[in-house]
């Protein structure tokens, strides 16, 4: 140990879960890089969805490989060498000449260190905050969308003054400076991936009905959320909006979706799950509804970040209800495996909607199959437990 409190080793595993998740939250600011990179590389909206949807899975492969990682490595050590080679991709994505280094670059190096980092931070944050997990677990996963939000504007002024290349070049930088301040914070605290609780913490092998139906509900809305949070700026453009105006709602709706998650994990220190997920998934649909009804620029704005809102609530309640559902040993290993439904979502109706927008120009099936998401998701809601199972 290093002298610290626990008050302080708390704060230390916050602290490094915000300067790692804060630089890959750009991830979803993504669609700011859809038409200069399209125009540079000359590939077309279903390629660049293919690159985020990539990126998307193997962000996942690498949450999936953390816990196993950790059991073995130096939390510290893991986070280095996991964000430099992030950066290292995201080196190879800036100097990129076509779709195949784009994909190598940015959808697999860099989605694979982002995947580590996330458990390693979200399973250290877990193992030494006692109290309003929920809230915590929500401000965790809000860094992602506050990172977008930040990094949005800045990428819109970067690429207009100093073009994508070093704009790249200036993330991948940010990504390796802020993964070694990681590290840093978690060897001063000392912080353990495991406590000494016994093997009891397995029982979770019994609630695998709940995690089916906990995965259901989050890909669902998971897939209504991804496909906003990657197109966002090319969804109000298609809807009538300028760049300007879709570089605005891009920033304006990732902070929402920022908020709601913070506001998801509060949620369900307070109420039950059910109530907290299913009500996600109506204010989703709510905003899924009014843009089939009134079309427009303004309208999609607010629509979209009802929609992206509705994942968020979901996302932190689904952090919160893991906590709730599973101990906390158990933290980074169920919950890289319910972020596979993420995966999945990624490469699901954000394709299907680039897709759909390059034969049609527009995105109004898209909405109207992700209402219909939201209308089952709110249903398997409701039969999720109220409170942790015996």
């Amino acid at each position: 140990m290093h002298g610290l409190t626990p008050l302080q080793r708390s704060l230390a595993a916050i602290a490094a879960a915000t300067a790692m998740n804060l630089p890959f939250g750009t991830i979803y600011a993504f669609s700011v890089f859809l038409k200069p990179m399209e125009a540079l590389m000359g590939i077309g909206r279903a390629e660049m969805t293919l690159i985020f949807g990539l990126a998307a899975c193997t962000l996942t492969v690498g949450m999936n490989l953390a816990p196993m990682l950790y059991r073995t490595l130096p939390p510290a050590t893991l986070i280095a060498v996991a964000g430099a080679g992030s950066a290292a991709g995201l080196y190879l994505t800036a100097n990129a000449t076509g779709f195949a280094e784009l994909a190598l670059g940015y959808g697999v190096l860099f989605g694979l260190g982002g995947g580590i980092g996330f458990i390693v931070v979200q399973q250290g944050v877990n193992q030494t905050v006692k109290t309003k997990i929920g809230l915590v677990n929500g401000y965790v996963i809000a860094l992602y969308p506050l990172g977008a939000m930040i990094g949005a504007p800045l990428f819109g002024w970067a690429i207009a003054r100093h073009g994508l290349r070093p704009t790249l070049l200036a993330l991948a930088f940010t990504v390796l400076a802020a993964s070694l301040l990681t590290a840093m914070l978690l060897r001063l605290a000392d912080i353990r991936m495991h406590d000494a609780a016994p093997a009891a913490v397995r029982d979770d092998d019994r609630r695998w009905p709940i995690f089916l139906r906990l995965f259901a509900v989050f890909f669902l809305a998971a897939a209504a959320g991804l496909t906003v949070m990657s197109q966002a700026a090319g969804i109000v453009q298609a809807y009538g909006g300028q760049t300007l105006m879709a570089l605005g709602a891009t920033t304006a709706i990732t902070g929402a979706i920022a908020v709601a998650r913070l506001t998801g994990g509060w949620l369900v220190d307070r109420f039950a799950v059910p109530q907290v997920a299913a009500g996600a998934h109506l204010f989703s649909l709510t905003g899924a509804i009014l843009l089939s009804l009134w079309p427009g620029p303004v309208m999609a704005i607010g629509a979209l970040a009802m929609i992206g809102m509705g994942y968020g609530f979901i996302s932190g309640s689904t952090a919160g209800a893991i906590a709730q559902y599973w101990h906390r040993n158990a933290f980074g290993r169920v919950a890289s495996q319910l972020y596979i439904a993420w995966c999945v979502a990624a490469v699901s109706l954000p394709v299907l909607a680039g897709w759909l927008y390059d034969q049609t120009q527009g995105y109004g099936t898209a909405v109207m199959i992700a209402a219909a998401g939201n209308v089952l998701g709110a249903l398997l809601s409701l039969g999720l437990p109220r409170s942790r199972p015996a």
